[in-house]
């Protein structure tokens, strides 16, 4: 199983696979024919409000855990499921605009699809 975390801006490589946006936001100034993205699962991006609460000075920790509380609510769990099995399939880079990805929703996801 392959999956991969990569900022959105980084321009797409053969070994991405499906290219997933995980961030619930288009990133700023990124056109939809530069990104080549081929998903974008909305229900597995973590709720405007633990993002807001991250970026207003939560821990990472604690954002970890409530993040993971989200994925467990059935919409998000079915989704991570269909991504999990096309990692089982296929690379799967998981795509975020984030400046810090190694600290992001898009880590947690990673971890959770390669357990």
């Amino acid at each position: 199983m392959s999956v991969r975390v990569r900022r959105i801006y980084e321009t797409p490589e053969p070994e991405d696979g499906v290219r997933v946006l995980v961030d619930r936001l288009w990133p700023r100034g990124m056109s939809k024919e530069d990104a080549h993205v081929d998903e974008w699962p909305k229900g597995l991006t973590p709720s405007n409000e633990l993002r807001r609460w991250f970026h207003d000075g939560g821990s990472y920790e604690e954002f970890t855990r409530r993040y993971e509380a989200e994925l467990a609510d059935p919409e998000a769990a079915g989704l991570l499921d269909g991504l999990r099995e096309s990692a089982r399939k296929e690379p799967v880079t998981l795509l975020t605009a984030s400046k810090t990805p190694e600290q992001s929703h898009a880590t947690v996801l990673a971890r959770l699809l390669s357990a």
